[in-house]
């Protein structure tokens, strides 16, 4: 466990160097070999970690790799205090379950990408591997650090690689702005989170996650009122509906589509979208002593989950459905958390992971085997050409839609029990969003694989036509849809295989089993003074709730069933059994339908509002520069101008006047002068005898 710091950094030492030499200099193969190999020892690596700590009495290990900021004097609560921070990993339950769920589906998604990327350049797949690296360097950053410091720069690197993955064709415009709104949408969330981190040091003096929990626990709950702690989870909880996509700011995340299929799979399955949910679980002390944003946060997620589950009911791009999805499955997340339920969040988190990236990397085998369509309307029947790819994605929708003995089941039943016992409001709406998932699943499923072939025509080797119109140029370029290669069909069997069994460590005590995944996370939620023999105390009381409440747990598991049968059931009767009722719906309630396809004309309205209002106001501004601004600075030129012409006038006349002036008096006097200086002594001895008369004439009259 000592070495826990080279798990995120093999992946980096993976992206350097196909930054920097795969680029210019790697074939495909050298370039898959780095990115491949680095991320299968970081998850080799995470393997052995983990199976230390089950070996491990305390369950939390500390590594501090190096000292990052010396102690600094700043202020805090308590007067000044010492700001200091170490480049340091902490491996517990929580990180470690993270670090396995991150390298082991990154692992399978480079190999996906091995095949699905070949069409790139040598430089262009050397640029993708090293992006994906980055991005997981970043992540396992995130999720392995022991303070907020080390979380930030995770996060933040998390947000950069995003905008590059999301943008990876930045020649199309689509792809180029949906990387810019994911950017500039997170940039508002983790304004929330910067500020959390500064009042959390201002406030405990720390920034490592032990210490602040510990101080928290000493606090008292702020269920009166809205103190410090409320403020702080306030502010985290901001960061977090930035990163994980929760309204207000979901908007980024189906735009975000525009990237390589295997990025959406990498970005909204197991990492960076999860990001904010992890970071309120690893936060857990602080929020359960701030109730009041616990239940903002438990509405939160609620009415993400309802809204985005319902968008989802009528979308016809086969990603954005699924990009829909993972916002609803995101809004459970939080949900979860919301009502306390840390334990049944991660859980929801980790199986999510499965089915979620299988489900998004089936959808790219679809849409290469399709020649890269992703409208659904123009799919339909290919389940008899991609075998693999139809029951492997079959697999993440019964998964998705809770169908037991399947992964999604048990975390969404612990979501909805844990739910029901806290708010039956909530409850009621995370069961609708339950019925609409199964629905929109089944509905992907069987505009995709069911029903006759609806897309454009081929030529075979013999030059016979198949299907419908041709749309291919008659260039012969594809032959048809067909299944995917083996590094693309192997990641989705991996998956399949864990979207099955994933769920099978949380059994609940109503079915026989410990929640064994839920008990081996609690010591990650609570201080570590409440921590003893190796069992959280506090744990007690909940496992006395799942006691005395198993027959009502076994009854809304009944009922959790039969909503998502039913959507399922409605799905197939709309979507294979009598296709024209889905038309008459939607002829019928075609208002509902619009507002549904139009995504409740949020975009439109942020477009209306804030990105118009952004422009008018920086138009405003730039008029405000060019007239006021600028014209005060242009009238002082002008006015330097006229002043300095006035100056040079004053100069030349008034000055240079005077002067020339005097010099033309002392020129004009020498002449009438010099006419009296004639040189004879007898004219200055009459002169000077004229002056004594005068003289004395005056002096005598005088007397």
């Amino acid at each position: 466990m000592d070495v826990i710091w080279l798990i995120p950094l093999l992946p980096g030492i993976g992206a350097a160097v196909n930054g920097l030499l795969g680029i210019r200099f790697f074939s495909k193969v050298q370039t898959a070999v780095v990115g491949c190999g680095s991320m299968g020892l970081a998850a080799l690596l995470s393997v052995y970690a983990f199976v230390q700590l089950l070996g491990s009495e305390s369950r939390v290990h500390d590594v501090v790799v190096a000292t990052w900021i010396p102690p600094i004097a700043l202020e805090t609560v308590d007067g000044i205090g010492a700001f200091a921070a170490d480049w340091a990993f902490r491996l517990d339950p929580l990180s470690g379950m993270m670090i396995l769920v991150v390298s082991g589906i990154g692992l399978l998604i480079h190999i996906y990408s091995t095949s699905y990327m070949l069409s790139e350049s040598d430089a262009g797949y050397a640029r993708f591997f090293c992006y994906l690296n980055l991005f997981c360097f970043f992540m396992l950053t995130l999720v392995l650090g022991a303070n907020l410091l080390v979380m930030f720069v995770g996060w933040e690197g998390v947000g950069l690689c995003s905008y590059l993955l999301i943008g990876f064709w930045y020649e199309k415009q689509s792809a180029s702005d949906a990387g810019k709104k994911a950017f500039l949408v997170n940039r508002i969330g983790d304004w929330g989170f910067v500020l959390g981190i500064f009042l959390i040091f201002f406030t405990f003096g720390s920034l490592d996650f032990r210490e602040v929990a510990a101080g928290a626990a000493a606090m008292p709950i702020e269920a009166a009122e809205f103190g410090v702690i409320s403020l702080i989870c306030l502010f985290l909880f901001v960061g977090a509906v930035g990163k994980s996509a929760q309204i207000p700011l979901y908007v980024w995340l189906p735009d975000a589509m525009e990237g390589p299929t295997p990025v959406s799979a990498l970005i909204h399955a197991a990492t960076m979208v999860t990001a904010g949910v992890y970071m309120v679980c690893r936060n857990a002390v602080l929020f359960t002593h701030a109730p009041m944003v616990m239940t903002i946060v438990a509405v939160i997620g609620g009415l993400t989950a309802l809204m985005a589950a319902s968008i989802g009911l009528t979308q016809t791009d086969i990603k954005r459905v699924l990009a829909y999805s993972t916002v609803s499955q995101l809004g459970y997340m939080f949900l979860a958390t919301g009502v306390g339920a840390f334990g049944a969040g991660a859980f929801h988190l980790m199986t999510h992971a499965f089915f979620k990236a299988l489900l998004f990397l089936g959808s790219g085998s679809v849409i290469h085997a399709m020649n890269e369509e992703q409208d659904m309307r123009r799919m339909g029947g290919l389940k008899t050409f991609m075998p693999v790819t139809f029951v492997t994605m079959l697999v993440g929708t019964l998964a998705i839609a809770g169908i037991p003995p399947l992964a999604g089941f048990f975390s969404k039943d612990e979501i909805l029990f844990r739910t029901f016992l806290h708010n039956r409001a909530l409850w009621i709406l995370a069961v609708a969003t339950a019925g609409m998932t199964a629905f929109y699943m089944f509905r992907l499923m069987a505009m995709t694989f069911y029903g006759d072939y609806r897309g454009p025509a081929w030529e075979n080797a013999e030059g016979d036509d198949h299907g419908g119109h041709d749309e291919n140029g008659g260039h012969g370029a594809w032959h048809g849809p067909h299944e995917s290669p083996p590094p693309m069909t192997g990641p989705l069997m991996a998956l399949a295989v864990g979207a099955i069994v994933a769920g099978f460590v949380g059994i609940p005590a109503a079915l026989g089993g410990s929640n064994a995944i839920e008990h081996f996370l609690e010591p990650s939620f609570v201080a570590e003074a409440h921590v003893e023999g190796g069992e959280v105390a506090a744990g007690e009381a909940a496992e006395e709730v799942h006691e005395i409440s198993h027959a009502a747990e076994l009854g809304l598991m009944a009922l959790s069933i039969l909503v998502a049968l039913g959507g399922i059931g409605l799905a197939y009767r709309l979507y294979i059994a009598r296709p024209e009722l889905a038309e008459a719906w939607r002829a019928r309630w075609a208002g509902v339908h619009r507002v549904l396809l139009n995504k409740y004309y949020v975009d439109e309205l942020y477009q209306s509002t804030v990105v118009r209002g952004t422009m008018s106001g920086g138009r405003g501004l730039w008029r405000f520069d060019g007239r006021v601004v600028d014209g005060a600075v242009n009238g002082a030129g002008w006015l330097t101008i006229v002043s300095s012409w006035c100056s040079q006038l004053f100069d030349r006349y008034a000055v240079d006047g005077a002067v020339n002036l005097i010099g033309w008096s002392a020129s004009e006097s020498s002449f009438s002068l010099r006419r009296i200086q004639t040189g004879l002594i007898q004219n200055y001895a009459l002169v000077m005898l004229l002056g004594v008369f005068v003289f004395v004439s005056i002096y005598l009259l005088v007397q």
